[in-house]
């Protein structure tokens, strides 16, 4: 037994020692039905905040009020809480109050069917309530009891139904989704960082295709990226991109990213054309569509989309990087060695790399470029692509000059060089600033 269903037992088995009924409760159980390791496991027991802590004297009280106690044991958390059933929401978040109940009506305040089952962790019987097992069993994703009062409750679950739909592979059941799409504008009382979470793990799935199109045809996209929207219909050189407009592109290049992408290369491979829409003109002479400039304006849309969402500085910044870079893997055959080592060495570089090779699959097919730098990655490895300065700045004051602008100047033609394989010892940097002076 895994050792984090071990110890969910344990704290299990304390509370019914105890007295208390105990289950496994919501992705956990989900998760082990769909023959999945469960991440975390949550357990709902009868047993009230109060006896829990007395149970779990280090327990932190997190979410009492809420009927929520978290309990760590071994070094991972685990919550408990309290059978209940929730009064009104007002803030469309959270409940105004909560009253201790049964394990039928916790069920029944739940998001949505899958997630409302509870298992015995002792017997391994699953307590189903709300008709979960039948609409996992048929890949169906629906909202327990009336969907527009739950979404009502909380807006959130407008963000969780779309990932639940995308991270399992589900079809969301005909009233959910007619509820969802007609309640979008109440996503508006959620923060932005917690939508930001929610988008995060729709593009981290395998399927964020599929999320990508669920946000947008529901409409929620609109609250989220709404600049995404200017991709439909956006008609781009057939020649170029057969594969259809921006949107059709953008999705297909984010079908064709490996399961395990970084944050960074699907909000890039997302947002790496999303400046098209601005910048399209028609050349009537050439019978030509361009796009002038759409990687530098894309650049600046993507840091303005992704600061509003709340990122963090490291995520625009890597992300920006591919959306203003991803137009120069035309030009990488025709730049020196030294431009070539400088391109390599970006810390974005493999992020870029695969984001330059699904761009092209999913339109051109042109492999030219990305097989060059692969090949330019062979014939380098043997040395640092940037290797250790040959002088300083020390040097070239030592040499008489005074501090200013130009240092950073004659440095870098200096690496250039060195780069290039003209320069390789320090008296030969020293002697081409001599000559330079």
């Amino acid at each position: 037994m895994p050792k984090l269903k071990s110890i969910a037992h344990e704290i299990a088995r304390r509370l019914t020692d105890a007295g208390h009924v105990a289950y496994f409760a919501g992705g956990c159980v989900r998760d082990a039905l769909l023959d999945k390791e469960p991440k975390d496991y949550d357990i709902a027991t009868s047993a009230t905040p109060d006896e829990v802590v007395a149970l779990f004297p280090k327990a932190d009280p997190i979410g009492a009020h809420f009927g929520v106690i978290l309990v760590r044991e071994k070094g991972l958390p685990f919550e408990i809480a309290t059978f209940r059933h929730d009064g009104s929401y007002h803030d469309g978040r959270h409940p105004d109050s909560v009253t201790f109940s049964t394990p039928e009506e916790d069920a029944k305040r739940r998001d949505f069917t899958v997630n409302g089952l509870f298992q015995d962790p002792e017997t391994g019987n699953i307590i189903d309530f709300v008709n979960g097992q039948a609409d996992l069993k048929n890949h169906i994703l629906r909202a327990i009891g009336v969907p527009k009062e739950r979404f009502q409750e909380d807006a959130l679950r407008l963000m969780r139904a779309v990932r639940f739909a995308t991270t399992l592979g589900f079809e969301i059941e005909q009233k959910t989704w007619s509820a969802v799409c007609d309640n979008t504008s109440l996503l508006e009382k959620i923060s932005m960082e917690r939508i930001r979470d929610e988008f995060s793990h729709i593009l981290l799935s395998p399927n964020r295709a599929q999320g990508l199109d669920l946000l947008t045809k529901s409409g929620l996209m609109r609250l989220i990226v709404p600049e995404v929207y200017d991709l439909i219909g956006c008609e781009q050189p057939p020649q170029w991109h057969p594969e259809g407009d921006v949107y059709t592109h953008t999705r297909i290049m984010l079908d064709m990213l490996g399961d395990e992408p970084s944050l960074e290369l699907v909000l890039g491979a997302l947002l790496h054309d999303i400046g098209k829409p601005p910048t399209y003109t028609y050349d009537k002479e050439n019978e030509r569509i361009r796009f002038n400039g759409h990687d530098r304006v894309g650049a600046t849309m993507a840091e303005e989309i992704l600061r509003k969402l709340k990122y963090s500085n490291k995520t625009v910044e890597s992300a920006c990087a591919m959306v203003a870079n991803h137009m120069n893997f035309m030009n990488v055959q025709q730049m020196r060695t030294a431009k070539v080592k400088r391109f390599m060495s970006r810390p974005t570089f493999e992020d870029e790399m695969e984001l330059h090779r699904v761009d092209c699959a999913s339109s051109n097919g042109f492999t030219e470029n990305y097989d060059f730098l692969r090949n330019k990655q062979e014939e380098f490895a043997a040395e640092p692509l940037i290797p250790k300065p040959l002088i300083t700045g020390k040097d070239l004051i030592n040499l008489g000059m005074k501090p200013g602008p130009e240092f950073k100047d004659i440095l870098t033609a200096i690496q250039t060089e060195q780069l290039e394989g003209k320069i390789s010892s320090r008296d030969e940097a020293m002697e081409y600033v001599k000559n330079r002076m």
